[in-house]
Formats: C-alpha cells, structure tokens, sequence
C-alpha cells in the first residue's frame, strides 16, 4: 500500500495526546503556529500539559486559550509575557503554572540538539545570570560558557505551506521559525498545512522538512487556507 500520512481532521489527529503530555508548538506569534490542532487539543479536554513554544500565548488566539484555559502545566519559551498578552501573566502570578525561560538562540539550538541526538552544549549565553544557577559552568577558549541540555517531546505541532502525502514540507516565509527543528525533536509530528499537492509536485530543492520527520499531515479547511495560506 502507498504511503499516505494525511489524516482528514485535526481531532483525528490530535487523538492520542494523552494528559501529561510534553509538546512542542511551532510559531513565533502568531506565523506558523497550528491554530487547528490547538482547536483541536481544546476541544479533546487535555490538560497538565508542559509546552515547548517561543512565546507563552501572545499574538494566538489559540495557544492563549489553550493557557487561560488552565490546560498547561509548565511551558518553556523565551518570551512569556508580551504586550496584550495578559493570561500567563495572570497563571504565573497565582502560582498556577511554572515557567523554565530559555533565551531565543538557545532555545532554538536545545531544540535542534534533541532532534539531532546531541546530550548537551556549552553556550555562553546566560552566564552571570539567574538562568545559570545550578547549571555546569566551563572556561572554553577563554569564554565561561554554560552546560545545557537537549529537548524532546511527546508530540510535535507544526505548520507548514503545503506538504504531500508522504508528509514532505514547506514554509512560507517567517511561517518556518521553529517549524523545522521541532519536526525532529519529537516522538509523533503532527503537521497542519495549507494545502497537500501530488507526491513530485514539491522541488526536492525548497523541502524543509522530509517526510520521515512527519507522521500525520492535516490539510485545512478551505476557507481558512485561502485566508492563511
């Protein structure tokens, strides 16, 4: 039988995240983030979750009703509060969810390490600060750099510009940001796309993503593809 990775609906897709679940959920605001599947994850009932985002809800509907909706747990980014972004603000303050802040490259280079099974790196980026308390601290080539670790997840939520059936991927423009290194790092890829075309149709030479890295791809509604696509 042909391979075939696009599933007909993002609950279908979304079915097996279980509560406790580890995610990582593409975006840098709102390009690129999978509103979908997080409509998705809402409606499944999901909670105690831990996020892996670039922001904790500002600038997404979506990922900001997934927090206010108390459904995570514990979320890892880089940028937790934002203009007009009040609801993890809200959480953090009631000690209702916990937050581990990771500077942007970092984060982007932990992400890569777990996807491409590195156990760790030394960067000089947070020495000095509260964000190396605890952590092992090296002198390489003159600089103090500081040990940190790779991240995985259960489950990956992407998007992406189009794909095909074999689940190969691309972006558009800034709709990349963490899309790609989060397709790696994760045990089951879950991709929403604007539009599937013909296996052939994509130029070997613009996927970004291969297939083997995706494991289910969710083509969206129309209406919503010519508004985002």
């Amino acid at each position: 039988m042909a391979v075939d990775k696009v599933v007909e609906s993002a609950e279908a897709a979304i079915a097996d995240i279980q509560d406790g679940a580890t995610l990582m959920i593409s975006g840098f605001g709102p390009p690129g983030q999978p509103d979908l599947l997080i409509e998705a994850l809402l409606g499944k009932g999901v909670t105690d979750l831990t996020v892996i985002n670039n922001n904790a809800g500002a600038g997404g509907e979506a990922i900001s009703a997934l927090f206010a909706a108390k459904r995570v747990r514990k979320v890892i980014c880089t940028f937790p509060k934002a203009i007009g972004s009040t609801v993890f603000d809200e959480l953090y303050r009631a000690g209702e969810i916990e937050l581990e802040l990771v500077p942007q490259g970092t984060l982007a280079e932990r992400i890569r390490a777990g996807g491409a099974g590195i156990t760790g790196f030394y960067t000089p980026t947070g020495y000095g600060t509260e964000l190396a308390e605890g952590k092992e601290v090296r002198v390489i080539g003159g600089r103090p750099s500081v040990f940190e670790l790779p991240l995985t997840a259960d489950f990956a939520l992407v998007r992406a510009h189009r794909a095909d059936r074999l689940g190969n991927l691309v972006y558009r423009k800034t709709g990349r940001n963490f899309g790609p290194i989060m397709a790696t790092a994760a045990d089951v890829t879950i991709a929403e796309v604007g539009g599937i075309v013909p296996v052939g149709d994509l130029d070997p030479e613009v996927i970004v993503t291969p297939g083997i890295y995706v494991d289910r791809v969710v083509p969206m509604p129309e209406a919503a593809m010519e508004e985002r696509a």
